[in-house]
């Protein structure tokens, strides 16, 4: 099942194998995507479909001072490397637009102080050029800011395309600013982007409205965590959350909803994916911890359509062939995962 053709927006997948979206950490303090950036992607275009890394469409937004950006004209000129790398061996691959709310931190942003649906930090420390620091309490956003915000979505889509996307995949999970809004546990606003799941959703669907009015609903996925608890995150009712959103979502004809099934750290359970399943009558993307067998499995059982692997593929440029063909794995090396360079990169053996 793995290896049946899967219609995801305007693209036929020649397979149901997707690359996870990992952030590397690869284009500088510049946030420029780069030669070596291209080598790893392409190196892994037998996949489905590849999805970036988590790209920024705002600058002063960063969170990992090394991630890349989709705000300017270097920017789009240096993805088109990629963009060109993958096509030329038959691939696709989708830009995964983002902005990181309060976990950015102004160390890392000329001073800028980070923004999102509320004022609590996250806990813990970040990484910024001045060493590890505490998380800052954020700005909180105003109602009339919002659109801006909606607005640099919508050109990050566009500016993707122009890349050569070919589409985007709008960054919902992992406590960054769009589930800042979505989860009750970040998003204690009482206005009209805060209360009812309604409205903790409005500030989301602003942001699909706008980004499918600007290239078309059959180039745009979403990526949703409801479980995750990186970054702080908690939501009082995370199966009632997906059940509303999956079923919402409905309406926007998206190319994939793409879900995260569980949490990094096990604090939270529940099968998110039954229910999303039930409500969401599109293209449904499975993701963590999935073996072959077990992505197999679910696609025959008709639970999902597509998995999206990402350590393994990180360290497996050439997965479909390892799965087709029954062959080990190389194993990943999470010392290298964001370190600048190519080692732990583009230095894994194929088969």
């Amino acid at each position: 099942m793995l290896f049946t053709p899967l219609q995801v927006g305007r693209l036929t997948l020649p397979n149901r194998i997707l690359l996870a979206p990992l952030t590397r950490t690869r284009a500088g303090s510049e946030h420029q995507p780069n030669e070596l950036m291209a080598e790893y992607y392409a190196q892994r275009a037998s996949g489905g479909l590849l999805i970036t890394e988590c790209t920024m469409v705002l600058p002063n937004t960063s969170a990992f001072v090394a991630e890349p950006g989709i705000y300017s004209a270097e920017q789009i000129e240096g993805w088109k490397k990629t963009t060109a790398a993958v096509h030329a061996k038959g691939g696709r691959i989708f830009l995964q637009i983002w902005h990181s709310g309060r976990a950015a931190h102004a160390d890392i942003n000329g001073g800028q102080a980070s923004v999102s649906s509320t004022a609590v930090p996250i806990e813990g420390d970040i990484h910024t050029p001045k060493g590890k620091v505490p998380y800052a309490p954020a700005r909180v956003l105003t109602e009339a800011e919002i659109p801006a915000i909606v607005a640099g979505f919508a050109q990050g889509a566009k500016n993707a395309i122009e890349a050569g996307f070919d589409g985007v995949e709008v960054h919902g999970a992992n406590g960054y600013l769009i589930d800042q809004f979505l989860r009750d546990g970040a998003n204690q606003r009482t206005d009209g982007y805060g209360g009812s799941m309604e409205k903790r959703a409005r500030f989301l669907f602003e942001v699909l409205t706008a980004v499918t009015d600007a290239i078309g609903a059959d180039r745009v996925g979403l990526r949703l965590s409801p479980l995750n608890s990186f970054n702080s995150m908690i939501d009082s009712d995370p199966i009632g959350l997906t059940s509303y959103l999956a079923e919402k979502l409905n309406a926007y004809q998206l190319a994939y909803l793409h879900l995260m099934r569980a949490d990094f750290f096990g604090v939270q359970q529940g099968d998110v994916m039954t229910v999303a399943r039930d409500k969401y009558k599109g293209v449904l993307v499975g993701n963590m911890g999935y073996t072959a067998d077990e992505a197999t499995q679910a696609i025959a059982d008709g639970k999902l359509d597509a998995v999206a692997f990402g350590t393994s593929f990180l360290a497996n440029p050439d997965l479909p062939a390892r799965f087709q063909a029954g062959a080990a794995l190389n194993a990943p090396d999470a010392s290298t995962f964001y370190t600048p360079g190519a080692k732990g990169y583009t230095d894994y053996p194929t088969l």
